[in-house]
């Protein structure tokens, strides 16, 4: 106790610290500040930009203050959002969007310059040219956003009349609309873009339901309510219900998890090793002392974990459709789910499609059978002369319990499993070039589309130039993957990518180990806080109600 007792002195007084800065300034402590939502983000935020909204941190910051022509609810269906709605005709080539007419930007002085009433409560309404403007900056090369990808597939865009804007694509592409819900798309003005250049990052003006506020950068970001913002309720309140969102940035989840558990902050999203076992039991549930004040909400996550083998080696242990094959069915995944992640996630019994979307099957994976997994070892010995038959799974330090733990399964079955431990970094740039036999991965969704998982199996998409680091190569897999772009019907093209999948696995390139899970904590005043599988922060139907 004495030894821990520096430790958490200094995570009172940081507590502390944070307490004082979100109570300081009197103009923002006001009879309303029970409707303040307090998070930490303990990656930091890298830009407030959303043509640079690559990492989760900065998505759920930008999707408080930007709007796209779509939306993803819950249940990951496409809804209206500026546009109110569309078209696809030309063979599902073209997309003709129907804008909103009373979609205003954030206020800005800048907006009254045309008129000569500068102000700084001028605003104008979003038109089809700024969807224009804003694709092209996706697009341009000087900028460099890291979503410039998104539009790979599209041939052309253009506004049409101030309400309607057109997009034209390369080839049919049943994803489109789910890539158009992604915050590279949202609508910015370039008024305001182009007066402040780079520093657009830290001086955002979007539609969203919270305007900018101020950010103290690696300190505290605050939002404030968006009083003319477009979308109601169902009873046609406007929202949002907050009045604000507060953001710290306390740099490791431990510090997060303590300001969570005094009630200095509402929410805490994923579970981490440092408090796992502080809130959970093993079977998953809250532990007693928290049931009363704190909420758990948990779903599926569009995210895969996984071990992947790379097919062109000319290690014989990697060949070996039966070695590969015993790896597979010679752990026990439920069991590790229970040990390591207190019941959190699910077991990686099926596909690589993770449950949560259409495509996913759960019985076209691997079962624990350890007795077959002996077998098979046994016969690959015997078949190879190769009598102590030995592979190396790399990783990093945060999945080393995962990677020993299988480690010593398969020990019991013959196979001896070198571990190597390496830096990120290290493990991104080896597995990308062919550098690593057998390394483990996970593969979160860029779009709600089983066709995201699956374009790291086909041909053409071979690392470093594409997603398919196993190198798997199958005609039959390539010749399914390319139909599935052309299929309009949608329950037809998730009967192809189980097909798909189902192939894949009986190659077994890749060991899923499970379907993660997204698990967020709340405490109980907290109310319309949903979850959904891209594990998208929505705070505009939020009530806090003291």
């Amino acid at each position: 106790m004495l030894k821990r007792t520096p430790f958490l002195f200094h995570r009172l007084v940081y507590g502390s610290l944070i307490l004082i800065i979100f109570s300081c300034n009197s103009k923002e402590n006001t009879s309303k500040d029970h409707l303040v939502f307090k998070y930490n983000e303990h990656k930091n935020i890298g830009s407030l930009d959303p043509a640079f909204s690559k990492d989760l941190a900065d998505i759920w910051a930008t999707h408080q203050l930007f709007n796209g022509l779509v939306q993803m609810d819950d249940q990951l269906n496409v809804k209206p959002c500026i546009a109110k709605n569309w078209s696809i005709s030309d063979s599902a080539k073209l997309y003709t969007f129907n804008l909103r007419k009373d979609v205003f930007f954030h206020k800005h002085e800048l907006f009254g310059t045309a008129t000569a009433h500068t102000n700084q409560d001028s605003t104008r309404t979003v038109s089809a040219t700024d969807f224009e403007f804003s694709f092209n900056r996706l697009r341009d090369k000087t900028v460099a956003s890291p979503g410039s990808w998104v539009l790979n597939k599209v041939d052309d865009f253009y506004s049409v009349n101030d309400s309607t804007f057109q997009i034209k694509l390369k080839q049919p592409f049943p994803a489109f609309l789910g890539l158009l819900t992604m915050k590279y798309c949202s609508v910015v003005p370039k008024e305001i873009v182009e007066h402040y250049g780079n520093d657009f990052r830290s001086h955002p003006i979007g539609t969203g339901p919270f305007k900018f506020k101020r950010w103290e950068e690696n300190l505290k970001l605050v939002f404030r309510r968006n009083k003319n913002y477009f979308e109601t309720d169902s009873e046609n309140q406007q929202l949002p219900y907050l009045e604000a969102v507060a953001i710290t940035f306390l740099p490791d989840k431990q510090s997060e998890f303590l300001q969570f558990a005094q009630g200095n902050i509402d929410f805490v999203s994923g579970l981490d090793g440092s408090y796992k076992d502080e809130i959970l039991l093993a079977d998953g549930n809250l532990k007693p002392k928290y049931a009363e004040d704190v909420k758990m909400i948990r779903g599926p996550y569009l995210n895969t974990e996984y071990l992947a083998f790379f097919m062109e080696t000319e290690v014989a242990t990697i060949q070996s459709l039966k070695l590969r094959k015993a790896v597979n069915i010679g752990f026990d995944r439920n069991k590790m789910m229970t040990y390591l992640r207190n019941g959190i996630g699910i077991a990686a019994n099926g596909g690589f499609i993770p449950k949560g979307l259409p495509g996913f099957d759960a019985a076209i994976g691997f079962n624990y059978q350890p007795e077959l997994a002996k077998q098979l070892v046994a016969e690959f010995k015997a078949e190879t002369g190769i009598n102590n038959p030995e592979i190396t799974l790399t990783t990093t330090s945060n999945y080393l319990s995962f990677c020993e733990f299988i480690q010593r399964e398969l020990q019991k079955t013959g196979l001896l499993v070198n571990v190597d431990v390496i830096p990120p970094s290290s493990l991104k740039d080896a597995k990308a070039n062919g550098q690593l036999d057998f390394f483990r991965a996970s593969w979160i969704a860029d779009y709600p589309d089983a066709e995201n998982y699956l374009s790291l199996f086909y041909s053409k998409n071979f690392a470093p130039n594409g997603p398919n680091y196993t190198h798997f190569k199958s005609e039959t897999f390539d010749n399914m993957y390319e139909a599935a772009y052309l299929e309009t019907d949608a329950d037809l093209r998730a009967q192809l990518y189980t097909k798909m999948d189902s192939l894949v696995m009986a190659s077994a390139p890749i060991v899923s180990l499970f379907y993660d899970e997204v698990v967020r904590f709340t405490r109980k005043p907290i109310e319309g806080l949903g979850i959904n599988a891209t594990n998208l922060l929505e705070l505009k139907s939020v009530r806090k109600t003291k």
